[in-house]
């Protein structure tokens, strides 16, 4: 028997259905992240929340439903902490306070987990295209973000007029989330700096060289 359709009473929650619904949310969310989505069950996900079966239905219609619902929670969490840290980069000191703040991030729970989108990503890209699109585009923003600070490197000297920002972004991106991968496995924090090291070194090779400071 399908599970009633209840999407109109949806957009009428009171304060105390948000509240339930995010209660879920969460909980998947860290049942997921701790041992993947595909082995985690909607029971599981009710007795962590301390909700009925049938208030789960209230607000989801599958556990699919649900599992792009964790995607957002996690970006936003993500992309809200990146913002904080990287709005207002300009200048290496600021990158390497950003990369000081992602191991810093990492040591505090001893290399474990990883990234919780890159682990819903490993997981779902391949299965679910949905949740890939939606993956990929929280992703690309992360990238924007990543380039707007470089951008501003770029526009306060710090680096050459001619730099390819998203491609470098993307570059820093793919260290952050294999040394979240390399300090997983090893439950070394130290992998992250060291990716994000060298990241950022390669980033200072387009640094302006002399002739190309004095023209500006």
């Amino acid at each position: 028997m399908s599970p009633p359709d209840n999407r109109g009473a949806r957009s009428r929650l009171t304060s105390r259905g948000v509240a339930t619904r995010n209660r879920i949310v969460l909980a998947a969310a860290e049942i997921m992240h701790a041992q993947g989505v595909a082995t985690t069950t909607i029971d599981e996900v009710l007795a962590a929340s301390a909700t009925s079966k049938s208030q789960f239905y209230q607000h989801f219609d599958d556990k699919s439903e649900l599992v792009y619902e964790v995607i957002t929670l996690r970006a936003d969490e993500i992309l809200s902490w990146q913002r904080l840290r990287l709005e207002k980069v300009d200048s290496l000191r600021g990158l390497h306070q950003w990369r000081d703040a992602m191991v810093q991030r990492c040591v505090l729970r001893r290399g474990l987990w990883g990234c919780e989108l890159g682990s819903l990503a490993a997981e779902l890209s391949d299965t679910d295209d949905k949740a890939r699109a939606s993956l990929a585009e929280h992703f690309a923003e992360w990238r924007a973000i990543l380039a707007g600070a470089l951008e501003r490197m770029r526009d306060n000297g710090v680096l050459s007029t001619d730099i390819d920002a998203p491609a470098l972004a993307t570059g820093l991106l793919a260290a952050v989330e294999g040394g979240y991968l390399l300090s997983q496995t090893a439950h070394d924090p130290r992998l992250m700096q060291i990716s994000l090291n060298a990241a950022i070194s390669h980033i200072m090779s387009f640094a302006p060289d002399s002739s190309e400071r004095a023209s500006r």
